[in-house]
């Protein structure tokens, strides 16, 4: 596609900042939107970067952050919910709607929507059903929109590797079940090639990429942890029934530390489905966890 400007929803979080990067090394103007945006600190001056501050549910502001974009990127996330306003519902199905529904109508010949592995409507966990119904409304309200489903997502700062390493400061490190979920970990940086490549139109007609690293149990993500931290610690295998128990009592309080649909979530493997598009289709490499997680955990 030609090089006009993206407009990249969520560009100061976690994934989107990393996105915004990784678009501007591939040459576009880019326009982060936010809710509080601000000139991310990698940028140098000759980077074309605008600053749009808009909420996904406000339909006025994603209108002007729309506005001559050739393309737009909702990198917009919510996995806990706090109450009011920020809902699954609200973030990532009504909210992405209105930000497809805008971008069609304001041109853009690209769509981009992160979502992730083991979106399913029927899922008992609300958050995946919600990421489900986001996609399907997107489809429908831009046509040939490209879904982009991670797995569970490291880096540095992240939220993945940082609860790790938190939990392993106690002698007893509970696992979820006996550990031996499955995960494909993904480096952040590498989420933000595949969708720069994306916005370059590599990977074709297909509209689903599931993007995954190595494939790992969670037992061992937490032995690799350990070891990249110098640490050594019993592993507790712990019923998933406790946890999803657990994460009920601590549901009241204003940040739990575990909600029930994360605890649901871990009970699943979060693996590519080998039906869908892949890192390969766009003609990438990615990382493993083991090549990366000493230089992510090592400190600043």
């Amino acid at each position: 596609m030609s090089q006009g400007i993206i407009s990249v929803f969520g560009g100061t979080g976690f994934l989107g900042d990393n996105i915004a990067r990784a678009l501007v090394t591939s040459g576009y103007p880019v326009r982060i939107v936010a809710r509080h945006p601000a000139r991310p600190g990698w940028a140098r001056e000759n980077h074309e970067i605008e600053l749009e501050k808009a909420d996904i549910r406000d339909e006025a502001g994603v209108e002007r952050a729309v506005a001559g974009a050739a393309a737009v990127v909702n990198a917009v996330s919510l996995y806990v919910e706090s109450g009011g306003r920020d809902t699954f519902e609200a973030m990532h199905v009504q909210g992405a709607r209105q930000l497809a529904r805008a971008a069609r109508d304001g041109g853009a010949s690209r769509f981009v929507l992160v979502s992730g592995i083991g979106s399913d409507k029927q899922s008992p966990s609300h958050y995946i059903r919600a990421r489900a119904q986001g996609e399907e409304v997107v489809r429908e309200a831009f046509p040939g929109a490209t879904i982009v489903r991670p797995s569970v997502i490291f880096g540095r700062g992240d939220a993945f590797l940082s609860a790790l390493v938190r939990v392993t400061r106690a002698p007893v490190v509970p696992l979820f079940g006996h550990g031996e979920t499955r995960l494909q970990p993904v480096w952040v940086r590498d989420v933000a090639r595949a969708v720069a490549a994306i916005i370059r139109g590599r990977g074709g007609d297909e509209e689903v990429f599931e993007l995954g690293g190595t494939i790992y149990r969670y037992r061992k993500v937490v032995e690799m942890v350990l070891e990249a931290l110098g640490r050594r610690r019993l592993l507790l295998p712990v019923p998933f029934a406790l946890w999803r128990g657990g994460a009920t009592l601590l549901q009241p309080l204003p940040n739990p530390p575990l909600t029930r649909d994360q605890a649901l979530m871990m009970q699943w493997d979060n693996v590519v489905n080998g039906t869908r598009g892949t890192f390969q289709d766009l003609g990438l490499a990615p990382s493993s966890l083991r090549e990366r997680i000493g230089e992510i955990l090592a400190p600043r």
